[in-house]
């Protein structure tokens, strides 16, 4: 039963599937259902993996087979009569926000600004913030909040656009590695990279080419990549260029990767630029190190170098090769950073994390 006085709060996701984004929305529908508050979450997509909490509108069960301005214009109809219908005290839009007139729409038609929270959460804020300073302060100057998931974004926000309406809050840690655990049988020695396989932003081609050169392949311990998407088959072509195809295994997306990231040896990030990586704290998390690229955003905001990983240059294949070798020949190291991995991200805790929510919520 719903109390008299509990905000009702909207949470607005391009899908509940696949990305770490998506993921973060989830669970943030868990920690705010936790605290009381009465949660809907709005889907654009048809795509449901995680576990959530709250009321689903899944608005992409809509969409017709092609997806036509005319069947867009509806739905955007329908979206703004449930708002009205709900009169939810606050709108927490995740989506990625690209198509200046679509957004001008939702900003100033749809939502009302004063109740309307916007999440930014990838330092590539083209598909978040219009590049225009003028567009952008004409679209979310006037909204309650824009929340960005590292202090990187934030500064870049706040230069570019001059954003007076800024906060910080972190992606949590929420792992559940209590299902699924028959479904890692395998007994390899194995470092492991899982998210989205798009090279174009997560540079899994630096990863090969650095495992490549490293000892790691001689020394009989593997490198899996688990995940899905369009450069799957790119990245086995790599692999076999490299000369390492029989040492790098390729796994389906899972909607719960843990067993397997709990196994690893250590996980690895090679990101050009990210936002506030899930998979690094959920490593940490699960007591497993991590060598990462210092991209922008989010790892330096994570990993302390030789206390909890090794955070080295981005794009450079020899500097993360010889990451790699230290993790494996340096015991003392590796054991460093492993002991301190859990500890080292209780401050991302969903709890903790609640708090901030709650904070501008109410």
């Amino acid at each position: 039963m719903i109390k008299a006085d509990t905000k009702k709060i909207c949470i607005v996701v391009s899908s509940l599937g696949v990305g770490g984004a998506e993921r973060s929305s989830a669970i943030l529908s868990e920690i705010l259902f936790d605290l009381n508050f009465d949660v809907h979450i709005v889907s654009v997509q048809d795509k449901v993996d995680y576990p959530y909490k709250g009321k689903l509108f899944n608005l992409g069960e809509l969409k017709t087979e092609h997806n036509s301005k005319i069947s867009r214009l509806k739905r955007l109809k329908i979206f703004k009569r449930y708002l009205k219908a709900q009169n939810f005290d606050y709108v927490i839009d995740n989506r990625t926000r690209i198509g200046l007139l679509k957004e001008l729409i939702i900003s100033k038609w749809v939502y009302k600004p004063n109740k309307t929270i916007y999440c930014v959460r990838s330092y590539y804020t083209d598909n978040y913030i219009n590049p225009n300073r003028f567009l952008s302060r004409l679209l979310y100057n006037s909204a309650y909040k824009i929340v960005s998931v590292s202090h990187a974004i934030s500064k870049k926000l706040r230069h570019n656009f001059k954003f007076k309406n800024l906060e910080v809050i972190h992606n949590p840690v929420a792992i559940d590695n209590k299902e699924s655990k028959i479904e890692n049988s395998s007994h390899d020695h194995y470092i492991l990279f899982f998210g989205r396989l798009n090279d174009e932003i997560k540079n899994i081609s630096l990863l090969l080419e650095a495992y490549s050169k490293s000892k790691l392949p001689k020394c009989a311990i593997k490198l899996k990549i688990l995940g899905s998407g369009d450069d799957k088959q790119l990245l086995k072509d790599k692999s076999k260029t490299l000369g390492v195809e029989n040492e790098v295994e390729f796994l389906d997306f899972k909607a719960n990767p843990y067993t397997y990231v709990e196994a690893a040896f250590f996980t690895v990030l090679t990101s050009r630029y990210e936002g506030f990586p899930r998979a690094i704290v959920e490593s940490l998390a699960l007591g497993v190190p991590v060598v990462s690229v210092d991209c922008k955003s989010g790892p330096n905001e994570i990993i302390i170098n030789e206390q909890n990983g090794l955070l080295v240059e981005n794009h450079n294949v020899d500097t993360l090769s010889i990451a790699m070798n230290r993790m494996l020949e340096d015991e003392d190291l590796y054991l460093h950073c492993k002991s301190n991995a859990k500890d080292s991200i209780a401050k991302f805790s969903k709890t903790t994390i609640g708090l901030q929510w709650k904070a501008i919520l109410k």
